[in-house]
């Protein structure tokens, strides 16, 4: 086989593209071998052994440098593309959704070598691979352990193979790829490995987004190319990835290119929007928090005011919260969480009953009332969202001054210092600041305690807290399937991490599957603890245990002992996040949207390929994405949505029953009205 290669090489040595004629018999593979960081010297031997692999094995094979190439139709011509030590930021966000399409509708990957160098910031290429490389020691030899020899990579090998190779530290991202070879770590020097376990995987594959994937670490110096045994690895992993279906580009599941969403805005100056909410006629309703309540037509364009709420509108406090009855349309309800007005400092959670045009202002009846301060600011919360069970979720900020904490744990026990520590609200059993309250509304006005909240035993906590522990919880929503809560939480300010104070600030993204602590003001993120300062001695304390929080401030009009801490579903702070790169970095003000399911709407919808996903979105950078979950619900990758587009900080977002997408956009500037603040209605057609 050598001196076969050594035949080709005059031959191929200038060739870039090459192009053979295809039966519809055969399978066809492409090499692509662009590099947008460093560059080894072995690709050009890596695509001579492919070529004459090919040959020998009846595949036909093309190679490519072009990114270009990453669209539908040239993708389409092929079975499998092969990622030939690629590293860097190969592809723009267009191509990046080509090649998903591709393994979506069949296709297959083989990542050889620095492949697992290339893309940091594409989750779901991460998921592909399965692993993203930190570091390696120098080229040396040792021993592989082969796990799975009934594979057609692996069936040639003995349980023990020795090779040279530059051996990479992975860091694995994705659990649920099959091993079949590991290295032997006493048998070479890792270096500085980062590897968890006993294991230290090498080759492996999955089944993954309806495609093939392997990957294969060696592949670095130029004498692998020329190893009979790595070649024949690299055969049967083409072999195997190739194994497959035709093509399926019909199937609707598969990631939909961003020409087919229209955004078509409704209606623009808007005047700090808060919330909206789809009417089952196709009209929309949405608030601005100065108390407007505002009614659209899109059909004819028609608008204007439902009513003009009377609220308390200073620091952040005012119209704040809208949901429509779950029998909006039999009875008419709507409800509203706004700051009252008057000398008496609170929220209001309030039915009113809605015309068909306009609200019956003396139909108010105020179910629950949340008492709060008005001498500091901030946060306030004020999300509304039923559950698929009737109960109405309801968030509420920790109504706490974050200035005077350098960015850190709020937590001032000084006398008189109350509006400075979050301990009395939302580590406050007793108290509805700061939490995500669940009750259920009464056709009488009332509200009763749904079964499942965090207190049933009200000389311990109060019965309508479903979730304590929030710092700001802005944006809320629940699945309608599954009946999960999930929130946007919005998290403190401080830029680096303090040995004394604590952790830098992160937002969360936090999902609840049932009632729970979520950590505020001791823990963020996966429960980065903070400590406990003494802001009057200006010290630190001892280190707070997440499994067991204690609440022994004197602001504290509750239990002592509070539940175990339970851990972010996301979280990131202002600089790169390496468990969700995606995120990128940046001011931060996390907000969660609907979980998309087909079923919750009436008309024409959004493809497949969003049944099950989470969107979210960051109001301060612009953007929103979707995230996907496991069949369990852990989270496993997220993407952008129209990443083409720069959303003016987007506010709210919900699922129409015509199965359109409603947003909100808050503008640039703050506390005022902008010009490019809007109500849009995203579509989606093939």
């Amino acid at each position: 086989m050598n001196k076969r290669l050594i035949a080709v090489v005059i031959a191929l040595s200038v060739v870039t593209f090459v192009l053979f004629q295809v039966t519809n018999a055969q399978k066809r593979v492409l090499i692509f071998s662009h590099t947008a960081g460093f560059r080894h010297s072995s690709i050009e031997d890596g695509q001579r052994a492919i070529f004459l692999l090919g040959e020998e094995a009846g595949i036909l094979v093309d190679s490519t440098e072009n990114p270009d190439n990453f669209n539908d139709d040239f993708l389409s011509e092929y079975d499998a593309v092969i990622f030939l030590s690629t590293t860097g930021d190969m592809l723009n966000e267009g191509q990046q959704v080509a090649f998903q399409r591709f393994i979506q509708a069949g296709g297959g990957y083989l990542g050889i070598h620095a492949a697992s160098d290339a893309e940091y910031n594409w989750p779901w290429y991460g998921q592909l691979v399965g692993g993203y490389f930190v570091n390696h020691p120098s080229i040396q030899e040792a021993s592989l352990i082969v796990e799975n020899s009934n594979h057609p990579a692996t069936a040639h090998l003995p349980s023990i193979w020795t090779h040279t190779d530059e051996w990479y530290n992975i860091r694995m991202v994705n659990d649920e790829v099959n091993v079949l070879i590991s290295i032997d770590e006493t048998s070479y020097d890792p270096g500085n490995d980062i590897s968890e376990g006993d294991s230290h995987p090498m080759v492996w594959y999955h089944q993954f987004d309806g495609g093939r994937s392997l990957y294969a670490e060696p592949g670095h110096t130029a004498e692998a190319w020329l190893d009979d045994a790595f070649l024949q690895m690299i055969l049967g992993g083409i072999q195997w990835v190739t194994d497959g279906p035709r093509l399926n580009y019909e199937d609707a599941g598969l990631t939909p290119n961003e020409e087919s969403f229209t955004q078509n805005v409704l209606m623009t100056n808007l005047r700090e929007p808060m919330e909206v909410a789809p009417l089952p006629d196709g009209r929309v309703l949405f608030i601005e928090r100065h108390g407007s309540l505002h009614l659209v037509d899109p059909s004819s364009g028609a608008s204007g005011i439902a009513a003009e709420i009377p609220v308390f509108s200073e620091m952040e406090d005012g119209l704040l919260g809208l949901a429509l009855d779950p029998a909006f349309e039999e009875n008419g309800w709507l409800y509203l969480f706004y700051s009252a007005q008057g000398d008496e400092p609170k929220q209001h959670l309030s039915r009113f009953h809605f015309n068909g045009f306009t609200l019956d202002m003396d139909t108010e009846r105020i179910l629950l009332e949340v008492p709060t301060q008005r001498d500091e600011c901030c946060h306030a919360g004020g999300s509304l969202e039923f559950g698929p069970d009737g109960s109405l979720y309801i968030s509420t900020g920790d109504d706490t001054n974050p200035f005077a904490s350098d960015g850190y744990s709020p937590s001032d026990e000084r006398a008189g210092r109350s509006p400075w520590d979050a301990q009395g609200t939302s580590a406050n059993t007793m108290d509805l600041r700061g939490k995500i309250l669940r009750v259920k509304p009464e056709a009488d006005g009332t509200i009763s305690i749904p079964e499942g909240n965090l207190f049933s035993d009200p000389a311990i906590g109060r019965p309508e807290i479903f979730v304590m522990g929030n710092r700001n919880p802005f944006r809320i929503s629940l699945d309608s399937k599954t009946g999960w809560l999930y929130w946007g939480e919005v998290g403190p300010d401080a830029s680096d991490p303090s040995d004394d104070r604590g952790p830098a600030g992160h937002d969360e993204i936090n999902q609840a599957r049932s009632a729970g602590f979520f950590g505020w003001p001791y823990f963020i993120g996966d429960n980065k603890v903070y400590g406990d300062w003494d802001f009057a001695a200006e010290r630190a304390g001892l280190p707070r245990e997440p499994m067991a929080p204690i609440n022994n401030s004197p602001n504290n009009t509750g239990a002592t002992a509070l539940p175990p801490a339970q851990p972010a579903f996301i979280w990131y702070p202002y600089g790169d996040s390496q468990e969700f790169p995606l995120l990128e970095n940046g001011g931060r003000t996390a907000m969660a949207g609907p979980v998309f399911h087909a079923s919750d709407q009436e008309g024409s919808s959004f493809p497949a390929y969003f049944e099950d996903k989470l969107f979210i979105y960051e109001w301060i950078r612009h953007r929103i994405f979707v995230v996907t979950m496991d069949q369990t619900g852990a989270y496993r990758y997220m993407e952008r949505f129209l990443s083409s587009k720069t959303f003016s900080r987007p506010m709210d977002m919900a699922f129409g029953q015509d199965g359109a997408l409603y947003l909100l956009e808050y503008g640039e500037a703050w506390n005022t009205r902008n010009p490019e603040a809007q109500l849009s209605q995203i579509t989606f057609s093939k």
